[in-house]
């Protein structure tokens, strides 16, 4: 696109037109980036239409130019790509059976997830829901707080963002810490209240936080109940 021009961009995923400024009303921005909401927390946001080839040191460097994005903290930066999906929030139940015909399920990539391990996880948990089924059992969705959950919720609804008619949006997406829900924090040692999770730290116990809950998840008799 770079190659058609310097406006070529924004006229296209950055196009200014029919949005306005209520700080400056008459007035229209040179060029826009979309920020779309991609979990309930509203703790990720997608930048809509940044598929690129750039190295991802150079995305972030260059994403860090945008003004409001100098401190962002990147949790998935962009690449090209053709993939085919359904519009699973809007086709498929939390059980990931096809709303219109309960009697088929889907599983994989095709769900809308990416990734060799996001696709295969999607793949078991179908199993899984498909296996208590046919043993008259229920069994129960994965807890909030685990990777597998956080997969789940956004292919079956936890996806929030809609286009300019109210239509859903939805989007594959790799798993990530942003689709996770917040953990608490420690109080501070010097007692001045709570200190903040950064990098590793953060990751860590979130980690550490869903091992737990999936330990018990995966107990027989809490995981899978007579229906």
């Amino acid at each position: 696109m770079a190659e058609r021009g310097s406006d070529t961009l924004r006229y296209g995923p950055m196009k200014p037109v029919g949005l306005s400024n209520p700080h400056k009303p008459g007035t229209r921005p040179y060029a826009v980036v979309q920020l779309r909401q991609d979990n309930s927390l509203g703790t990720l946001w997608n930048m809509v239409g940044f598929q690129t080839k750039l190295k991802h040191g150079e995305q972030v460097r260059v994403f860090r130019m945008i003004p409001g994005l100098e401190q962002a903290e990147f949790a998935r930066l962009g690449g090209l790509h053709r993939n085919t999906f359904l519009n699973s929030p809007k086709l498929l139940d939390a059980t990931l059976r096809l709303k219109a015909d309960p009697r088929l399920r889907f599983a994989g990539q095709i769900t809308g997830v990416e990734g060799y391990v996001e696709s295969a996880a999607i793949g078991l948990i179908t199993g899984r829901f498909a296996a208590a089924e046919c043993l008259g059992r229920k069994l129960m969705p994965p807890p909030p707080t685990t990777a597998l959950s956080a997969l789940l919720n956004h292919i079956t609804g936890g996806h929030l963002s809609a286009d300019s008619e109210g239509t859903r949006s939805f989007q594959p997406m790799n798993v990530n810490f942003g689709l996770f829900p917040p953990i608490a924090t420690p109080p501070h040692p010097g007692g001045k209240g709570p200190r903040s999770f950064k990098g590793f730290d953060r990751k860590r116990a979130l980690s550490r936080r869903a091992l737990a809950d999936l330990d018990v998840w995966l107990a027989p008799s809490a995981s899978v109940a007579a229906e």
